[in-house]
């Protein structure tokens, strides 16, 4: 899979906005950034675990 330019980005945005819709776009976008938080904050936490330095 390639990178994704600003002309891609701007397609998907466009076609998330007509498939959800304006006004639960920022309720999605808001969960979507939580969910990607989390699961970095997951391999972080994972990472450490595994390698045996916090106990």
């Amino acid at each position: 899979m390639g990178n994704l330019g600003l002309g891609e980005l701007a397609v998907i945005a466009v076609i998330a906005l007509v498939v959800i819709g304006p006004r639960r776009m920022p309720d999605v976008a808001r969960a979507l950034g939580e969910a990607v938080r989390a699961f970095q904050e997951a391999l972080k936490g994972g990472a450490s675990k595994d390698d045996g330095t916090d106990e």
